[in-house]
């Protein structure tokens, strides 16, 4: 038996439970790992709310994690034990001490990359990767619109975009958090508390508005990135932690002929190879020092509650580590 954290009903973080539960043997094409480090992300909240479903309650949450594999499923080749790998997306489960994981949705972790960093960056940075560079093709010159720029992913969005040449604008909530973006490569940073970031947005664009809006807040700020953007211009919705954004009609994007998408990062790692590209570009950035990971809080995995109770209160910034 191992230690876990278990999910018996959809609410708030308080139903978040540390419980022993049985991990098995891995069967073919699988593997178990010991997990060093677990990564937090908001759509962990999601989950637990029900706004996505988890297949079965009760259920473990978490989608990503480093560790160390224990053992090997029969007739594996490729992976041994004492890899050090991390997984980033599917399957969730990882909230738990050992889990068991498909072999081919693992990666390799370079060994001068911290499991800590590893943990916290796979799928913030492939999150970041597949939307900078699929989703909408940030290019020099461009100028791109970044709500929650000191947030997780934010963090990494600011910090590449600027690496491929882009103009910066980042929305935040605090003065503190005004400060990180700058340092993550804003060139422009909004206080949306204090400022309207629209009217903000037209005056450094000299009304021309931005090429691409990345909003990962949805509710509060979907309207408004709407209106900041160029004509055919990317509108790109990859999160909701405001909630969910009203129903937009086809004629608010037709004025402008704009571009909208609602992007799941399963949906642009399918393959083991795009699998293995993202993680490998990801990983490749943070050793040439184009990306810097802000591991700001770490929680004992059997604190998670109090983890999530911060996480959407927005009492952290960077990103956030859950420790075995």
């Amino acid at each position: 038996m191992v230690k876990a954290i278990r999910v018996h009903e959809l609410g708030g973080p308080e139903v978040l439970k540390w419980e022993d539960v049985e991990v098995g043997e891995p069967k073919e094409g699988e593997v178990r790992v010991k997990n060093k480090a677990i990564g937090l992300n908001f759509v962990d909240v999601y989950f637990r709310k029900g706004v996505y479903k988890a297949a079965t309650v009760p259920y473990i949450p978490g989608v990503e994690a480093c560790g160390v594999v224990t053992a090997v499923g029969p007739g594996l080749t490729g992976r041994q034990v004492g890899d050090l790998v991390a997984y980033a997306g599917q399957p969730m489960g990882s909230y738990a001490e050992e889990q068991i994981l498909p072999a081919n949705r693992i990666v390799p972790v370079p060994p001068s990359i911290d499991p800590t960093v590893a943990a916290s960056l796979l799928l913030k940075g492939m999150t970041a990767q597949f939307l900078l560079r699929s989703c909408f093709k940030v290019e020099p010159g461009h100028t791109v619109l970044v709500h929650a720029a000191a947030g997780g992913v934010g963090s990494l969005l600011c910090q590449w975009a600027n690496a491929l040449g882009a103009t910066v604008i980042g929305t935040v909530s605090t003065k503190e958090k005004a400060a990180q973006a700058k340092e993550d490569g804003c060139h422009y940073v909004i206080i949306y508390k204090e400022e309207d970031f629209v009217a903000r947005v037209k005056e450094i664009t000299s009304d021309n508005g931005v090429e691409v809006v990345y909003d990962s807040v949805g509710k509060d700020t979907f309207e408004g990135s709407l209106a900041c953007l160029k004509t055919r211009g990317y509108m790109v919705s990859f999160g909701q932690s405001s909630g969910a954004p009203d129903p937009v009609p086809l004629s608010a994007i037709a004025v402008k002929s704009l571009f909208l998408t609602r992007p799941r990062l399963f949906n642009y790692a399918v393959t083991r190879d795009e699998l293995l590209g993202m993680a490998g570009e990801v990983f490749g950035n943070v050793q040439s020092g184009v990306l810097r990971v802000r591991v700001n809080h770490t929680y004992p995995l059997s604190q998670a509650a109090q983890a999530h109770e911060d996480l959407e209160n927005r009492k952290t910034s960077g990103s956030v580590v859950l420790i075995p």
